[in-house]
């Protein structure tokens, strides 16, 4: 019973220095190589963003959860016995650790999407010039994604002029620079 109080005090206490520390402290400059250079990621060496299993969130999470199920069980005479509360509270640890990361997950892919995705999806579209593209130089074109406008540098792949107003074509994007078909 006293290693499931340790687990319960050690999760919480972990819980509030982060928030109090991330609170007065930050810590946002601090980044590791691996899960996107977030060090609150955990221990992941994907390079995307997002939550390991590792993460010191979910770990806290699963100890503490480990910790409160194992008073909770000792309380009662069925479950009283440490060969089964440990294995009930470890099922339920694992099981609200993996609510809370199955949540961050979610969470983390609706809020920190990639724009690569939609950039690859302009080749092919039909784009206005906004600013005249001169012949072997730089331009600047609009175009409608989704219903929203944007607006991006371009040059045309071909090397001629387009003038302003002119509609051109989307043929590909190397970074921030848009190439175009001039017809």
């Amino acid at each position: 019973m006293m290693i499931y109080a340790i687990c319960l005090v050690v999760g919480l206490v972990f819980t509030l220095l982060s928030v109090l520390a991330g609170h007065f402290f930050g810590g946002h400059e601090t980044h590791v190589t691996g899960s996107g250079g977030h060090a609150e990621a955990g221990a992941d060496s994907s390079d995307m963003p997002g939550v390991s299993v590792f993460s010191p969130t979910i770990l806290a999470t699963f100890i503490t959860a480990f910790g409160g199920f194992g008073l909770i069980f000792s309380q009662f005479a069925p479950t009283r016995p440490t060969i089964i509360s440990a294995p009930l509270s470890l099922g339920c640890a694992v099981v609200v650790a993996g609510c809370l990361y199955k949540f961050l997950i979610m969470l983390f892919s609706h809020t920190q999407s990639s724009s690569e995705s939609r950039i690859a999806k302009v080749v092919g579209i039909e784009a206005n010039v906004i600013s005249p593209i001169m012949e072997n130089g730089v331009g600047e074109i609009a175009y409608v994604v989704g219903g929203s406008r944007y607006t991006a540098p371009a040059r045309a792949e071909n090397g001629k002029a387009a003038a302003s107003g002119q509609t051109v074509k989307i043929t590909r994007v190397v970074g921030s620079q848009f190439y175009v078909s001039v017809s």
